[in-house]
């Protein structure tokens, strides 16, 4: 008759102990700090819109999660071959839109294998070159700042004009979209302004056979 301790005689009761305490609590405490400073580096070099609080938490969540996965799969090679079959069938459905968005998460997903295979120098070191350089890469800002002015003209004549004007009114105008219509024509312009002086917008506004001027300052992605 099988009893209950037959049941037990596998390698699960040994795999208790095969991680201990102290190690856990070091490695689990390391990627913690290790994924606050992704975390801290992220929100300083963030040049989108939104700040999103939500993915910068991930990443966190992210370092010790893959910290954890490692410690278990470093402590038996059996379970490691599992692992590997089980997040082969994972998929993610969310897209990424932002390029350095995926630089974090790899990130954060090396510094967890990292630390968890015990290159603590490797790990902090490495992580801190990495954040001091895409602390000075992001964060570098171009001497000129670019606005884009869409104006909304009547006809071509109109819109010939306007060209002129702004060409005289700015340092220097490119042309990113036009858009043409029975009666209406709108063009996107990428602008560098001469000083802080905004007026000559309100003059154009008010220029004969323009409907609308306006003008947006941008990042410097505008695809157009």
């Amino acid at each position: 008759m099988i009893s209950f301790n037959d049941i037990f005689k596998s390698s699960y009761l040994e795999n208790v102990t095969a991680v201990t305490l102290p190690d856990m609590a070091l490695a689990l405490g390391l990627s913690l700090c290790l994924g606050l400073f992704i975390y801290f580096v992220y929100k300083k070099t963030y040049s989108g819109v939104m700040f999103s609080r939500t993915f910068g938490g991930s990443l966190v969540a992210m370092t010790m999660i893959t910290t954890m996965v490692i410690l278990a799969v470093t402590s038996n090679v059996v379970l490691s071959l599992g692992m590997v079959g089980a997040l082969s069938i994972v998929r993610f459905r969310t897209a990424i839109k932002e390029p350095m968005d995926i630089a974090f998460l790899f990130w954060s997903i090396a510094g967890g294998i990292v630390l968890a295979a015990g290159m603590l120098p490797l790990a902090i070191v490495g992580s801190f070159i990495i954040g001091i350089i895409m602390l000075v890469f992001c964060n570098i800002k171009s001497s000129e700042k670019p606005f884009i002015m869409v104006v909304s003209c009547q006809d071509g004549e109109t819109e010939a004009r306007v060209g002129q004007y702004v060409n005289g009114q700015v340092r220097k105008a490119v042309v990113k979209s036009k858009s043409a219509q029975k009666g209406n024509i709108e063009v996107s312009y990428e602008v560098s302004l001469k000083g802080d002086d905004t007026s000559f917008v309100t003059a154009l506004s008010d220029m004969d056979g323009v409907n609308s001027a306006v003008l947006v300052s941008y990042n410097g992605d505008y695809m157009g």
